[in-house]
């Protein structure tokens, strides 16, 4: 304990020395902030600056081993740094797939040629990371997917199309699920887990527009790109496995950005709208009802962060996250379109706008974030299907 609280001082100590006083109160959540990547454009040289400074010291990734890029840090050294961030709510230097996703799943399954190339990279914030996961064909049932791999020596040519890529067109890379075997006795059989450079030929990326006006979505078309076999991940035809363990991860993440209590810097909390435009009384929101409807909304997801919190730091203990990541997703998900729900609400008339006069922006963002959020009980995995993995594996209840 005494090792902690001196670590502590440091820490704060050093955050207080390093991080850019522009930074100090942005915090953001899970979903915003810099991504990185060779395609990432610069607008603020703090952010930069601030991303260099704690890639140095390994802190993008604190607890990951120093040889990847990682700084090496226990659990229990990881969450105080991660207290001390958030107590004067500086953004973290680098958010992403590849930090939350493929980073942990190359630690569990990677090799050491493959944990060498890309942990630094990822670290650094030099590549951006998409998910190459669903298709037209396979979505909820994602073991029915059709995207080959057909070995060519020391390559497989890869051909196919994914669909819901998230950040596609922004990425470098992708981790992807491919068919390497189309006469496996089961479905399940002969998929491997492959990365693939999206500059390599063969690959195109075209841009889903969605009901709010904006959309991370993408199709990523596959027409004989030449992969390495070097890149599978695991083993050939166990990818199924990999793509488990990382489904995990994924839903984490997921319930992180959907159970925060409002959604960083850019947007206006619910207490505050609630404030706003239904009327405040010595501080706090005038009408009794709509103050208890906030209330239960703020109290339900500090309580459904501080679980999620337990379970992350199981996972910075060694513990690989299982079917309580289904739980996590399921009600992050319901939580995230109540609150959204609420929002439209309070805001009244003033959330029917979409552009030009009479609506500022933070109105225009709750209106695009609220037909946004009708999307959540699908992507990450459908809530029906998450339903069925809860009263299967966590429940036991039978087929």
């Amino acid at each position: 304990m005494a090792n902690l609280d001196s670590f502590r001082s440091e820490t704060a100590s050093w955050l207080e020395a390093h991080c850019p006083a522009s930074l100090v109160g942005r915090g953001d959540n899970v979903l915003e902030g810099v991504w990185g990547g060779r395609k990432w454009k610069w607008t603020d040289p703090d952010r930069k600056r601030w991303l260099e400074t704690m890639a140095e010291r390994g802190w993008t990734a604190p607890t990951w081993p120093q040889e990847y890029g990682g700084g090496g840090l226990s659990p229990a050294e990881a969450k105080v740094l991660s207290q001390e961030m958030r107590a004067r709510r500086i953004p973290q230097p680098l958010i992403g797939f590849g930090l939350t996703m493929i980073g942990p799943t190359l630690l569990q399954f990677g090799n050491e040629e493959q944990k060498r190339e890309h942990l630094p990279r990822v670290c650094r914030g030099e590549i951006r990371w998409c998910q190459g996961y669903s298709e037209p064909g396979a979505g909820s049932d994602l073991a029915s997917l059709q995207t080959r791999a057909d070995r060519d020596g020391d390559h497989f040519v890869v051909s196919g199309t994914k669909v819901w890529t998230s950040y596609a067109d922004e990425a470098d890379w992708i981790f992807a699920l491919v068919r390497s075997d189309p006469d496996a006795p089961k479905k399940q059989d002969g998929i491997s887990f492959l990365l693939i450079d999206m500059d390599d030929p063969g690959v195109t990326v075209s841009p889903i527009l969605l009901i709010s006006g904006s959309s991370p979505f993408c199709e990523t078309h596959f027409q004989d790109v030449r992969v390495p076999v070097k890149n599978v991940v695991g083993t050939i035809g166990g990818g199924w496995t990999v793509a488990k363990a990382l489904l995990g991860h994924e839903r984490s993440m997921i319930a992180d950005a959907f159970g925060a209590t409002s959604g960083g810097g850019k947007r206006m909390s619910l207490p505050d709208l609630a404030r706003r435009y239904g009327g405040e009384e010595e501080g706090r929101v005038a009408d009794p009802l709509l103050r208890d409807r906030v209330a239960q909304c703020e109290m339900d997801s500090r309580a459904f962060l501080l679980t999620v919190q337990r379970s992350r730091d199981a996972a910075r203990a060694g513990q690989q996250p299982g079917a309580e990541t289904s739980i996590f997703k399921v009600y992050g998900t319901e939580l995230n379109k109540r609150r959204n729900e609420l929002m439209v609400e309070v805001l009244g008339p003033q959330s029917l706008g979409w552009e030009g006069p009479g609506f500022d922006d933070a109105e225009l963002k709750v209106t695009r974030e609220w037909l946004r959020s009708r999307g959540n009980s699908i992507e990450g995995g459908t809530s029906e299907i998450q339903l069925n993995i809860i009263a299967k594996r966590v429940l036991g209840l039978p087929d």
